[in-house]
């Protein structure tokens, strides 16, 4: 498995809080089949300052730290970026990271209140070449009042991760039923740990694979942690790698042509594509 969004890095934010918490981190990443892990702090003005070049000589130690522990776990880089003004001119500058300098890039938006304008700023990515990946959407507050936004936004090319230990529970009662319900609905891209600690909340993407399997089975419970992971190291663009499974499609797989099993997501679209959709869309026709 490969681990998109982990805060495994010490002392550089909410995360890991020294080397040994690290350390720990990473046995944890292995001991349950994780091969890749990319090391994504916050990167947030004004409260985690942290930068391009400071988060890869961070990796560049824990990197060298793990090898001497003989622990087989290879690190890339990456970031939690916040959402902040001259987003694509801090990725081109290397300021901002992307997911092991590929076009995917993960973006975290504020927990609370939806940012007006914010299917404009994604637009404005797509159009700048990269690939957005909203991160743990099923956690946001304001995603019960914008759920339909979120579905626009996966239907204009916006890729949806979610927390493995949202789907047991850990984060509420309402997270889990969103996390499911994106699940059922084909919209979701990634699953990763968002660990930040070895015991609070430690690495535990094999439970979140297992428990994703029982909802869309096993080969699309592997595209969310190996698949699609794999495709973003590789940076393929995202037409040729699998698109998300709904549950209904999943269960009609075995029965049904390959246009068929295609048929409930082309419907997501009925009623015409509308705003910032629209023109994603037309994008990539």
């Amino acid at each position: 498995m490969i681990d998109l969004h982990c805060h495994i890095l010490p002392g550089i934010d909410d995360g890991a809080a020294d080397m040994a918490v690290s350390v720990a981190m990473a046995r944890a990443e292995v001991n349950q089949g994780v091969s890749v892990v990319a090391c994504t702090p916050h990167i947030l003005p004004g409260l985690y300052h942290n930068s391009g070049p400071a988060i890869r000589q961070a990796i560049a130690q824990l990197q060298g730290v793990l090898q001497q522990e003989g622990i087989p776990l290879r690190l890339v880089t990456g970031a939690d970026v916040h959402v902040t003004p001259d987003f694509v001119g801090g990725l081109r500058s290397g300021r901002l990271l992307s997911i092991a300098d590929s076009r995917y890039v993960l973006v975290e938006p504020p927990h609370h209140t939806a940012p007006p304008q914010l299917e404009d700023f994604f637009f404005n990515l797509v159009v700048a070449g990269y690939v957005p990946i909203l991160t743990h959407p099923e956690r946001l507050s304001w995603v019960p009042s914008h759920y339909e936004m979120i579905k626009r936004l996966v239907q204009g090319g916006v890729w949806m991760q979610l927390t493995a230990a949202s789907f047991a529970g850990a984060f509420g009662r309402n997270a889990l039923y969103w996390a499911e319900r994106m699940l059922d609905d084909g919209c979701v891209h990634v699953l990763a740990s968002d660990a930040h600690d070895a015991e609070r909340r430690p690495p535990d993407l094999a439970a979140g694979r297992e428990m994703v399997a029982k909802r869309v089975g096993a080969e699309e419970a592997q595209c969310l942690v190996l698949t699609r992971p794999m495709g973003i190291l590789k940076d393929q663009a995202p037409s040729s790698l699998p698109g998300p499974l709904a549950v209904a499609d999943a269960s009609s797989m075995s029965t049904l042509s390959t246009d068929d099993a295609l048929a409930p997501q082309r419907g997501d679209a009925r009623g015409g594509l509308r705003g910032v959709s629209g023109r994603l869309r037309r994008l990539f026709r």
